[in-house]
C-alpha cells in the first residue's frame, strides 16, 4: 500500500478490516489485511508504545473497577469494565484499532515518541484471547449468574496480562503465537523473536556487553 505525503513527510495508511482502504472498496477474493502499513516493513504493524499505552490505561480502569468491588461488594463498575473491554477488544480485532477508545488515548498520550513497531498478526491473537476473556466475563456476570468470587478471578487474571503488557513489554498472546505458529514471527515485542539474551552469569557481570541477534 503507498504512503500519501504531506509536507514532505511520509504518512501512514491505515489498513481498513471491514474491505475499505483509501475510501475504495476491497473484492472479497483480495480478502482484507489488519494493522498498518509501513514505508520499509513488508508486513502490517502496530505501534507498541500505543498498545502498551492503552493496556496501561485498561489496567488501570479494570484495577480500580476490581479493587472497589472487593471493598464495597458493589460489582456494577466491574460489570461496566468488562462491557468496556469487550467493546474495544472488538473494535480493534472487527473494524479499526483506531476507533478503539483506549487505543485512540494511548495513540494520542505517545504521538511524540518514536513509534516502535511490532508483527499485527501477534496482536490479533492476544487480543482475541482478550475478546473472549470478556465476554466470558459478560456471560458469566450476566445470563450465567456465576458468583462474583469467580468473576474477580477471572478479572484478576486478565488484568495480571494487562499489567505484564504495560510494565515489562511482555505480550503473552504475543508469545502465544511465537510458540505454536508454523512460521517464525516478524517483529516481536521487544525483538524477542531475533535477540539472543545474555545468559544469567553475564547478566549481573561488570564486563562490557556485547549485543547479540
Amino acid at each position: 500500500m503507498p504512503l500519501a505525503y504531506s509536507s514532505g513527510y511520509p504518512r501512514l495508511l491505515p489498513i481498513y478490516p471491514l474491505g475499505y482502504a483509501g475510501g475504495v472498496a476491497r473484492t472479497p477474493e483480495q480478502g482484507f489485511d489488519f494493522g498498518e502499513k509501513v514505508e520499509g516493513i513488508d508486513i502490517p504493524v502496530f505501534n507498541e508504545r500505543a498498545v502498551r499505552a492503552s493496556a496501561g490505561i485498561l489496567f488501570l480502569l479494570g484495577f480500580s473497577a476490581v479493587s472497589y468491588a472487593f471493598f464495597t461488594g458493589d460489582f456494577q463498575p466491574v460489570r461496566g469494565f468488562a462491557i468496556l473491554f469487550l467493546v474495544d477488544m472488538g473494535i480493534r480485532i472487527g473494524l479499526n484499532h483506531r476507533f478503539a477508545p483506549s487505543m485512540a488515548l494511548g495513540a494520542l498520550i505517545v504521538r511524540r515518541q518514536r513509534p516502535e513497531w511490532v508483527g499485527a498478526a501477534q496482536k490479533r491473537l492476544a487480543w482475541s484471547l482478550g475478546f473472549g476473556m470478556a465476554f466470558i466475563a459478560c456471560l458469566g456476570m450476566g445470563f450465567l449468574g456465576l458468583q462474583n468470587e469467580y468473576m474477580l478471578l477471572l478479572c484478576g487474571f486478565c488484568l495480571s496480562l494487562m499489567f505484564l503488557e504495560t510494565a515489562f513489554g511482555i505480550c503473552v498472546g504475543c508469545e502465544l503465537y511465537r510458540v505454536f505458529s508454523k512460521e517464525k514471527p516478524q517483529l516481536c515485542p521487544g525483538d524477542v523473536c531475533d535477540y539472543t539474551p545474555p545468559t544469567r552469569k553475564n547478566l549481573f557481570s561488570t564486563e562490557a556487553h556485547t549485543h547479540t541477534h
